[in-house]
């Protein structure tokens, strides 16, 4: 898990990147992302109840997704906060197809 410093936890900070920010997609992820004033990347996640009714499956996707950005993250620039929205067939993805994906997205190459 990503420590809170670098987790976004209020509603309206992600009201704010869905409503100002920008977007790029892949066939499995969406990320959202906005500049901060903090200084700090910070990053939230949504799984829908579309994606999966069960809770479990759910969370273990925030978990691959969250181990994923775990390690991208000290090498990204600063300042911004990312709302990372997981896709219609994520769930059938495996992990090294989710940090495929993820890397796709954020634009790193493997």
């Amino acid at each position: 898990m990503l420590p809170s410093k670098n987790r976004i936890l209020k509603n309206k900070d992600f009201q704010a990147v869905f409503k100002k920010g920008k977007i790029f997609k892949s066939r499995v992820l969406s990320l959202k992302y906005l500049k901060n004033s903090i200084g700090l990347n910070r990053f939230g996640f949504v799984i829908s109840n579309k994606i999966s009714k069960k809770s479990v499956e759910r969370h273990k996707i925030k978990r691959r997704l969250s181990g994923i950005i775990k390690q991208i993250s000290p090498g990204l620039e600063k300042g911004f906060d990312f709302v990372i929205i997981a896709l219609q067939g994520i769930k059938d993805k495996t992990y090294k197809e989710m940090k495929k994906e993820t890397f796709f997205i954020f634009g790193i190459k493997e």
